[in-house]
């Protein structure tokens, strides 16, 4: 018998014989996303995030709006336009019509921070039923870095010489051995062996799981928002980025006024525009007569400068 009718397909497998019956379609599509479907995008050193399936592109959000809104926006001249409305405006449901799917490979410690955004559809590879591969994350040694004395959840400087070597080793030694006792553990030669969902509990968290995900584009950009900032974790970030070079070619009309009103603008509370507003007018403001807190005060001088 062939091995492979014998075994259930890959990932790979499956997105290979996918991709070996095109089907015309009637649906639109994305030039810029076809170039991306089904291609795994590397990331860190056994990840890769790949889009298995989308629905939508930079019309379906205009479509969508003109619908809502009627006659609210025939001032609005074009696509374009129109979506950077939308968009500087805080309006949700018209990108809520553009879905995206995508194939993700990661370490668990990273897949615990991307699963806080409960917006998505999401299907994990399950340990209770299958074996895990010995694939684990090992930083470069310019991502080793110590604990940030002034930030609680950041880095601070990169160790060096021996100190990176020391932990390197460490990091390794540990997942190794994780994995060792793991094989042991579920064995069945000459015994009965552990059950593949208790003996999952001892891998290490920088082991490599892989998930479906499944998010509408208002909800993806929220996460990118967060996660492509350059005060989120590495590991998670360079997910973010490649996913934006995706959304870029898929909806560049979006992904522009997202790049202009979400990742390139700085939000300001009350205060802040009492403050800006004083300062223009040739006051002097300070923390003390701005009504901001000394943390609020930091975040505002670091945005617009000192007095």
């Amino acid at each position: 018998m062939n091995d492979q009718a014998s075994r259930p397909m890959t990932p790979e497998e499956e997105i290979a014989e996918m991709r070996s019956h095109p089907r015309p379609t009637l649906r639109a599509v994305s030039e810029g996303m076809e170039k991306h479907l089904y291609t795994a995008q590397p990331v860190l050193d056994h990840g890769f995030v790949r889009v298995i399936d989308y629905m939508g592109d930079d019309a379906a959000i205009t479509q969508a709006a003109r619908v809502s809104y009627g006659k609210g926006t025939k001032s609005v001249q074009n696509d374009e336009g129109l979506i950077r409305y939308l968009m500087r405006h805080w309006h949700s449901t018209p990108f809520e019509m553009c879905e995206i799917k995508l194939h993700v490979k990661l370490p668990v410690f990273v897949a615990r921070q991307w699963i806080r955004h409960r917006t998505a559809n999401v299907n994990e590879y399950s340990a209770r039923y299958s074996i895990l591969d010995r694939e684990f994350y090992i930083p470069p040694a310019e991502h080793l870095a110590a604990q940030s004395v002034v930030n609680n959840q950041g880095r601070g400087d990169v160790l060096e010489g021996e100190e990176a070597a020391r932990v390197l080793e460490i990091l390794k030694r540990d997942s190794n051995q994780a994995y060792d006792s793991y094989e042991a553990m579920i064995s069945q030669d000459g015994q009965a062996g552990l059950a593949r969902e208790l003996a999952r509990m001892n891998l290490p968290t920088n082991i490599y799981t892989q998930w479906y995900w499944k998010v509408d584009l208002h909800n993806l950009f929220h996460f990118l928002r967060l996660r492509a900032d350059p005060h989120a974790q590495y590991e998670i970030r360079v997910y973010a980025d490649a996913i934006c070079e995706m959304v870029r070619d898929w909806v560049p009309f979006a992904y522009g006024a997202f790049e202009d009103y979400r990742m390139g603008a700085q939000q300001l509370s009350g205060k802040g525009v009492e403050c800006l507003k004083r300062r223009l007018a040739g006051e002097v403001v300070t923390q003390e007569n701005s009504g901001m807190s000394k943390g609020e005060w930091r975040e505002f001088e670091a945005v617009w400068g000192d007095a």
